[in-house]
């Protein structure tokens, strides 16, 4: 039992930093896109931070798949995840076509709803995976 108890704090713990690492890559982006207009560095800094950005993004998948325990948790955080990486993924193409009309506010949308997970996940509002 106790063995369990600490795995599941670790998963909630991984999950927890994992949201972290995506919200803090996010506002990274929006500080690397204000480079893109005013230093010759800002679109290295922005592409790499896109990187990161979506690595985070399936890192934070990852860790809800792990954290979520078949046969008795809800399958919830699986389910945000699963957004931001569509979000993560349509916002590459997005940057890629140089559609900045959508890769702007989408970017700001990404960044305020990864910004309210980690406050609930804080809080621990978020629907974590709960032992059974």
């Amino acid at each position: 039992m106790a063995s369990q108890t600490t795995a599941h704090h670790r998963s909630q713990t991984f999950l927890k930093v994992s949201i972290a690492l995506q919200t803090l890559a996010l506002f990274f982006q929006a500080g690397t896109a204000g480079l893109l207009l005013s230093s010759s560095h800002g679109e290295v800094l922005h592409g790499v931070g896109a990187r990161v950005m979506y690595g985070a993004s399936m890192l934070y998948l990852l860790a809800a798949i792990l954290a979520w325990r078949p046969g008795g948790a809800a399958p919830r955080p699986i389910l945000y995840a699963s957004g931001f990486l569509i979000l993560a993924s349509v916002q590459v193409v997005l940057g890629i076509a140089h559609v900045p009309s959508v890769h702007v506010p989408l970017g700001v949308l990404m960044f305020g709803l990864s910004t309210l997970a980690l406050g609930q996940a804080v809080a621990g509002r978020l629907p974590l995976p709960e032992l059974p």
